[in-house]
Order: structure tokens, then sequence, then C-alpha cells
């Protein structure tokens, strides 16, 4: 007769091979069958071409903004929209800004930009700006709109007004065009001065 010891001492070892083997045979048979899981598809691409077809065409540059770390191009937007004049009642038309000036009334100043140590003349027909840059210079700016301050610098000789014609700046206070400071970006010279630029209010 046998012992029900001895039958559960074998029971046991067997049933642990047993289940071990099922146990591999479904992880075994899992992975050969994989879990048919498909990744979704991508629409990034589908939703970024919705969006911008949504968004209408501007003619506004790109922002750019050196003052943060960007760089790059775009140039200021002129009063105006494109730069045309507009029509007055009469038909004539109107100039759109201070840098609308017929080429046979380009005058030239000097100007010396104290921080690159260099006097040069500046037409003005142009922004101080663009023809800073043309030099080749690396002067601060962001907006290039006269709408914020990191292209400003300022006018030792007296109150800015006296030496350029802004072209719709928005920031400036009369205080602090009287003490010298201008925009760069849309600051047409006229009159000779000195400029450190790179110094806001």
């Amino acid at each position: 007769m046998l012992n029900p010891l001895a039958i559960t001492s074998l029971a046991n070892p067997l049933a642990i091979v047993i289940a071990g083997i099922a146990t591999l045979t479904v992880v075994l048979v899992g992975s050969l069958k994989g879990t048919e899981w498909e990744p979704t598809t991508d629409i990034s691409d589908t939703v970024l071409e919705r969006r911008a077809s949504a968004v209408p065409e501007t003619d506004f540059p790109e922002p750019s903004n050196r003052a943060i770390g960007g760089g790059g191009g775009g140039g200021a937007i002129p009063a105006g929209g494109e730069g045309d004049g507009g029509e007055l009642e009469d038909g004539s038309t109107a100039s759109s800004g201070p840098g609308d000036i017929p080429e046979d009334e380009v005058e030239y100043f000097e100007v010396e930009f104290v921080k690159q140590g260099e006097t040069i003349e500046l037409s003005n027909d142009q922004p101080i700006l663009e023809q800073g840059e043309d030099q080749g210079w690396d002067l601060p700016y962001a907006c290039r709109q006269g709408q914020c301050v990191s292209c400003a610098g300022r006018i030792g000789d007296g109150p800015s007004e006296d030496y350029v014609e802004h072209d719709n700046q928005q920031m400036l206070e009369e205080a602090e065009l009287d003490d010298g400071y201008t925009l760069t970006c849309v600051a047409y010279p006229r009159d000779s001065f000195s400029l450190e630029t790179g110094e806001a209010p």
C-alpha cells in the first residue's frame, strides 16, 4: 500500500513541472502571435495643413527678435501698407511716411555711431537701423515697427525730434523724446548728430 505522504511528495514536483511547461507554452505562443496592436496613423501633418489653410495670408514679415536670441530678416512695414501713397480728392497722391522722399530731394547727414566708433553719412529716406545694418553692424532690434524699445538709442545732442523724424513710433513718451531717445527702426535722419545704440529709457 502506498504511503499518502509519498504520493503528495511526488505530486508537488510533477505539478510544478506541468505548470511551468504550461506557462512557457502560453508565453511562447503569445510572443509568436503578438498582440496584433497597430499604432495609430500620424495625423500631425494633416492637422498642421488644415490649420494653415484656415489662417488668411498677410503681408506681415515673420517675427524676429535678436533681443532674445532670434535673428533674421523682415523689414518694417511702411505706414500705409505697401508704401504706396494714398490718393487725395484732387487726384494727386500723398506720401505715406518720412521715407517717401523723391530721389532728387534725398539729403545726407553725418551721424556718429558712438559705440561703433565710426561716423557715416545717412540718407533721410531710410531708417537709421537699416543703414547701420548696411554697414555690417549687428544692431539690436525686435519688431522693426516702432512698437517696442529693443532698437532704442540715445541722441546725446538734445531732443531726438530735433534730429530725426519718427514714422509711427508708439513706445516713447514726450519726456523720453526730449531726453534724446529714439527708435532706430523707424527714425529717419533730418540733421547730423551723435547716436548711442542699445540705449533704452
